[in-house]
C-alpha cells in the first residue's frame, strides 16, 4: 500500500491516501499493436548510430562521467548552482506531515501549470476543514514525491463534486516580447511618366 500524505490541520494529522486522476480514467484509452506477418507482437528496437548494429529494449542506460570521460558514480555528484554554490535540497512531502497554513486567492492558483491531479481520501471527520473549503479556500504548500534540488507548488481544492482534490503544478511562465507594433504602409512613389519605357520603340 502506498505511503499517505500527512496533512496538519489545526492539532490533528490527516493521513490522505491519493489517487491519481489521468486522461485514461476520464476518457478511456486505445493502444496500438505492432505485429509481424506471423501474428507476433514487435518490440521497439534502437538502430546504432554505426547503422547496423540494433539495440532491443533495456539496452541502453544513462551513466555520469567527468569532463576527462572518467566514470562518476551518482553519491559522488553534488548539485550547484550558477555560482557554483551547492543547491540544498528538499525532502519528500511524505516524511513529515505538511501544515495546512498558507493559501491562494483562484488568481495565483490559476497562474500554475498543472500536470498531476490527485483525489484525496480519508478515514476521519473532515467537518471542520470541508467547512473551510467550500468557502474557496485553496491551501498551498510545496510538494515533491521523492525529494529533489526543488519542491512543486501544490494545492488543496475542493471539487464541484465535493471531493478533495491535490493539484500539483508549477508557475506558468510568460516570456514578454515588446509592444505591439502598428504596420507601417509606405506611400507609393509617383513615376514620372518620362521615365516609362515605350514598347513601341522595341
Amino acid at each position: 500500500m502506498a505511503k499517505p500524505l500527512v496533512l496538519q490541520w489545526g492539532d490533528r494529522d490527516l493521513a490522505f491516501s491519493m489517487n491519481k486522476v489521468d486522461r485514461s480514467k476520464l476518457y478511456g484509452y486505445k493502444e496500438v499493436e505492432a505485429i509481424d506477418d506471423k501474428g507476433r507482437g514487435c518490440e521497439l528496437a534502437t538502430l546504432a548510430a554505426d547503422g547496423h548494429t540494433v539495440v532491443g529494449r533495456g539496452g541502453t542506460a544513462l551513466c555520469q562521467l567527468s569532463p576527462d570521460g572518467s566514470w562518476r558514480d551518482k553519491s559522488q555528484l553534488r548539485p550547484v548552482d550558477i555560482d557554483g554554490h551547492e543547491i540544498q535540497s528538499v525532502p519528500s512531502s511524505f516524511s513529515a506531515p505538511i501544515k495546512l497554513l498558507d493559501t491562494v486567492t483562484y488568481d495565483e492558483y490559476l497562474r500554475h501549470n498543472i500536470r498531476s491531479v490527485y483525489q484525496m481520501t480519508v478515514d476521519a471527520d473532515l467537518t471542520d476543514l470541508i467547512a473551510e473549503l467550500k468557502r474557496g479556500t485553496i491551501f498551498s504548500f510545496p510538494y515533491s514525491y521523492r525529494g529533489g534540488l526543488e519542491a512543486d507548488a501544490g494545492f488543496l481544492l475542493q471539487g464541484d463534486d465535493g471531493n478533495l482534490f491535490l493539484a500539483v503544478g508549477n508557475p506558468t511562465k510568460v516570456e514578454f516580447i515588446g509592444l505591439q507594433q502598428v504596420a507601417v504602409i509606405e506611400e507609393e512613389e509617383e513615376l514620372d511618366e518620362t521615365e516609362l519605357m515605350d514598347f513601341d520603340m522595341i
